[in-house]
């Protein structure tokens, strides 16, 4: 793999951390700058929308551009935003930070996949998304923790001022490994790429991609009552349930990297099976804390197997249009992980439960299973049975 490659997953693993910690942060935030806790909690909520519209919006603005100028500007952006949220007073001027961090970060994230994707053979797209997205679980298993830690010492504008120092080294080495390149006039304008993603095809990846990631995020957002309220453990046994499914991510990453280019059928098929299983035993032994913690490493594990490879397949099935599939398909995801997260709310809310969130998730995967499964079967019957499958042509599920 090109060394490019990794210098992104490090400004991937900044952006992580920025995203995840903040959950973290929002008391003492609060308190600081005179808010109630639901409005510094809305900063979480204002990352999120940012990067769902800016995904695409975003991508569609920087085609032109040269994608290590692009990188560039949406990195130093990214790093400005925590250098200004740092120092700030004002908690209105904090959360346009939070808004413009998440354009930033969406713009990186679709123009970095697409940049990735172009720096290998066209059949290993899987291997090189797959460690970009290590930054994300690297992030979920060092980032966050640590941002945590830092805030318990320094204060939570120290973790903004961790996260921008972390974006400086990813900004000198992407001047310096990313091939830079004048802007191609004869490269595919906004409308030739959304030309491009109009395919059935890609709409059902991304729809799973939605569903897949609402899944994860239903379930890691109420770990810590499942380990709590339903477990009985003490509260000190969280950290640990967040580190078991941080490992089963990264774990899970690895294993798409290395079978989404090859055989994406099978890990697709049998990947989401087990992840409906896994979901469904989980809330049945989820007062059984040893149980229960296998089952968060698990679940990592399968959700990022699953979800890693469903982003590739976007790639593979918009190849000529591989930034706005980059930008939709990080807008996908988005969408899941908030949507995810309130459904398991409403759950909760209605007195199903802390179990419920985890029965959340297997409902959302056994929606997309039953997506996938009519994708296929009209996939199969269009194409006829003699059509010789590539990673390009394989049905999603």
């Amino acid at each position: 793999m090109p060394f490019a490659i990794y210098v992104l997953a490090l400004a991937v693993f900044a952006q992580g951390m920025s995203e995840f910690m903040l959950s973290g942060l929002v008391p003492t935030i609060a308190q600081e700058l005179t808010v109630s806790i639901p409005a510094a909690g809305s900063l979480t909520s204002a990352f999120a929308v940012g990067m769902i519209v800016g995904a695409p919006l975003v991508a569609m603005l920087s085609l032109r551009w040269p994608r290590r100028t692009a990188l560039l500007v949406f990195l130093v952006t990214f790093l400005l935003m925590h250098v200004i949220g740092a120092v700030t007073g004002s908690f209105a001027v904090l959360f346009v930070t939070r808004v413009v961090a998440a354009l930033a970060n969406a713009g990186f994230l679709a123009v970095g996949m697409a940049a990735a994707t172009s720096m290998v053979e066209p059949t290993a797209k899987g291997k090189a998304t797959s460690i970009l997205l290590s930054g994300v679980t690297i992030a979920c298993i060092v980032g966050v923790p640590a941002g945590a830690f830092i805030s318990e010492l320094w204060g939570w504008r120290a973790a903004f001022w961790a996260v921008a120092i972390l974006s400086v080294p990813p900004v000198v080495a992407i001047l310096r490994a990313v091939p830079g390149a004048a802007p191609d006039p004869n490269a595919p304008s906004a409308l030739h790429e959304l030309r491009a993603l109009r395919t059935p095809r890609l709409v059902v990846v991304l729809v799973l991609g939605a569903l897949v990631n609402g899944a994860t995020f239903c379930s890691f957002t109420y770990l810590a009552p499942v380990v709590t309220d339903v477990a009985g453990l003490a509260a000190a046994w969280v950290p640990l349930a967040l580190l078991l499914f941080g490992l089963g991510s990264f774990a899970g990453v690895t294993i798409g990297g290395k079978f989404a280019d090859s055989n994406p059928m099978r890990l697709l098929g049998v990947g989401a099976v087990a992840l409906l299983a896994g979901w469904l035993l989980f809330a049945l032994t989820a007062g059984i804390p040893v149980v229960g913690f296998i089952f968060m490493f698990i679940q990592g594990t399968l959700s990022f197997a699953v979800g890693s490879t469903l982003i590739t397949q976007a790639f593979y099935s918009a190849t000529g249009a591989p930034t706005l599939a980059g930008g939709f398909a990080t807008a996908a995801l988005n969408v899941g992980a908030a949507a995810g997260p309130a459904l398991g709310g409403v759950a909760i809310g209605v007195g199903a439960g802390f179990r419920s969130p985890l029965l959340v998730s297997a409902a959302l995967v056994a929606v997309a299973l039953l997506v996938g499964a009519a994708a296929l079967l009209a996939g199969r019957g269009k194409a006829g049975a003699g059509n010789a499958r590539s990673p390009e042509q394989a049905p999603v599920v």
